[in-house]
């Protein structure tokens, strides 16, 4: 085993504070279905924003990361796009003011503010709740798989099988050490609800700070004894149409080999598909998951904006910190490094392996708390999305809309647990975390991404339209990984696309438009951009003091230049690393010159309602 006695008690102490979190504010959940789903709405904008920048800050995305980075150099910085990691920007300019002004428990409800109360409607919120388990499922699936691979580093399987009943094969020991460690985050998820998992996500983020600090000023003291040996181009995000720059040969001939199985070579069309693809799936608003959950847990719009664009400030820099010294380290030293996983080489292994190597005792025992902390914030706060879902979408809306706070409880729980259970069947199914990973921000989101963007700025399209919209792009993207197994999800997006289109026009107009009255309250109420002409016109007719929304143009310059300070503080912690001069204070003018402009184009202009 590679821990000291200082590091297993300094983790457990950490496994331990989050069991009394849960504890401590279970029976605050219990109050309400509003205090266990979204903490009473009482939870401050900045807590809510370091507990959402701690669930994106997991292990499986951090593992992935400081892959891209090691392979890629300063072009992977653009990679995270395919989630997108701008949409952040889309949603603390607008969207998540449009979202918090519907005053729902999720987005499944939201659909009814849009589209009414009717067979359309009931279809359409269906196919959400469908939707969004699935995604949950799969989030959960991709953090399972990735804490399972993370853990076997530290604690090799051949110490742990003489005292297992049954043998397992080297493919499967992740998912064991997976389950353990996920039923922690259960506890906590569970018993103690939304508020248990922003005090846990608080907690967790200052953990991560220190140590992603630690990793940091560890890899700039080892790069001023040891010389970095990449090939040309690797400490350049610009790039071609192909990464024929990038040549491995000579230094790390298998990392050639990791650049033709991901499918980026071709990057100049890879990097488009990416924009075309992130600019979609951020007009279509958040996915329903935890970050929806976290926004409309906030107390206002102005408040859900504000913690919208918080996220990018205190995630982008202190993580990139982390992943460029972990990625650093172990280019310095890779032959220190144990990337074997059932005889061949495994590069999301670096991680992990990077800490087994590097980090000091006592320290190691901080940053796997750390790292545990980022999967519990993770999953716990997928899971807490997952239950709403269930009941509050599934069980209070058809099957027992009177149910007592003690039923409600209960049904949380019970659901907990099995969403979990069907979690770790779709971990043990799951190859390894890219593979999850590009299906869900590609052929998920795929099948996403018509519907929800034409359900704002649309008036015509309606229940029928977004139900065969979702339906019509949901079942390819269950089906096309299978079909085109090795294709790029990426590059089916489009297909994806042009299906759902045709499923969501074919909806819409063969069937009659919205309720006027439905549309009028919900255009009344979020006041959205967009081709809303005849339902804005009737709203003025009745209310002429009502003021349409005209900012289609100023929301726009502020996405721009917040994706453009949001990439910049990507990189200014990894040229912060490899101590590169120019570059860190090109990064740095950037980011103020764009934080000036933001406070007066947008956080002056906040609306408080």
């Amino acid at each position: 085993m590679k821990l000291n006695v200082i590091d297993i008690v300094i983790i457990f102490a950490y496994l331990f504070s989050t069991v009394v979190i849960g504890l401590a504010l279970k029976k605050v959940a219990q109050k309400s279905k509003s205090n266990y789903l979204l903490g009473g709405n009482k939870l401050p904008w900045y807590m809510l924003g370091l507990s959402n920048a701690s669930g994106m800050f997991d292990i499986s995305g951090t593992m992935w990361m400081v892959t891209l980075l090691f392979v890629y150099g300063l072009k992977s910085i653009w990679i995270p796009w395919l989630w997108p990691v701008f949409n952040q920007i889309f949603l603390m300019v607008f969207l998540s003011i449009w979202l918090r002004r519907s005053k729902v428990t999720t987005g499944a409800e939201w659909i009814n503010t849009r589209f009414g109360r009717t067979r359309d409607s009931n279809l359409s919120h269906g196919v959400v709740v469908i939707f969004a388990l699935i995604m949950c499922l799969g989030y959960l699936a991709y953090g399972f798989i990735g804490l399972g691979k993370f853990v076997m580093i530290f604690i090799p399987w051949e110490i742990v099988q003489p005292h297992i009943p049954f043998n397992v094969p080297l493919e499967y020991v992740p998912h064991i050490y997976g389950m353990v460690f996920t039923m922690f985050a259960v506890f906590y998820a569970v018993l103690g609800g939304m508020t248990s998992i922003v005090l846990a996500d608080v907690l967790q983020y200052i953990i991560m700070a220190i140590s992603a600090i630690l990793i940091g000023v560890l890899a700039m003291k080892a790069l001023t004894v040891e010389t970095l040996n990449v090939p040309e181009g690797w400490d350049s995000p610009f790039f071609g149409w192909k990464l024929n720059d990038l040549d491995w040969r000579g230094i790390i001939n298998e990392v050639n080999g990791k650049i033709a199985s991901d499918g980026y070579s071709l990057f100049g069309i890879f990097f488009m598909m990416m924009v075309f693809k992130g600019v979609l799936v951020s007009l279509a608003g958040p996915a329903p998951n935890y970050d929806m959950q976290k926004i409309l847990s906030t107390k206002s719009p102005k408040e859900a904006a504000k913690m919208s664009g918080f996220v990018s400030v205190v995630l982008m820099p202190i993580r990139y910190f982390m992943i460029a010294g972990f990625a650093i380290l172990a280019l310095l030293y890779y032959d220190r490094l144990n990337l074997l996983v059932a005889g061949e080489i495994d590069f999301e292994q670096i991680l992990p392996s990077a800490i087994a190597e590097f980090v000091p005792i006592g320290f190691m025992g901080l940053l796997l708390a750390g790292l545990l902390a980022a999967f519990n914030s993770t999953f716990a706060g997928t899971l807490n999305a997952a239950q709403a879902y269930i009941v509050n979408d599934i069980y209070l809306r058809y099957l027992k809309p009177k149910a007592s706070n003690k039923q409600i409880k209960n049904m949380n729980y019970s659901t907990g647990f099995l969403v979990v259970f069907v979690s770790i069947i779709f971990g043990i199914f799951a190859q390894d975390v890219n593979s999850i990973l590009q299906w869900i921000v590609s052929a998920l989101y795929g099948s996403y991404v018509v519907s929800n963007v034409l359900k704002w700025y649309w008036w015509r399209f309606n229940g029928y339209g977004y139900f065969w919209g979702m339906v019509a792009g949901l079942i390819p993207a269950l089906i096309f990984p299978y079909v085109f197994s090795e294709t790029l999800d990426l590059y089916y997006f489009p297909w994806l696309l042009l299906i759902s289109i045709a499923g969501a026009l074919t909806g819409t107009f063969l069937t009659k438009p919205t309720d006027e009255k439905t549309l009028k309250e919900f255009y009344k109420t979020v006041n959205p951009w967009g081709f809303w002409g005849p339902i804005k016109q009737k709203v003025m007719d009745e209310d002429p003091d009502f003021k349409p929304n005209k900012n289609f143009k100023i929301d726009m310059f502020n996405v721009i230049i917040g994706t453009i300070a949001q990439t910049a503080l990507v990189a200014l912690p990894i040229y912060i690393i490899l101590k590169d001069a120019l570059p860190i204070w090109i990064t740095i003018i950037i980011t103020v010159i764009c934080a000036i402009i933001l406070k007066k184009t947008w956080w002056e202009k906040l609306p408080e309602n």
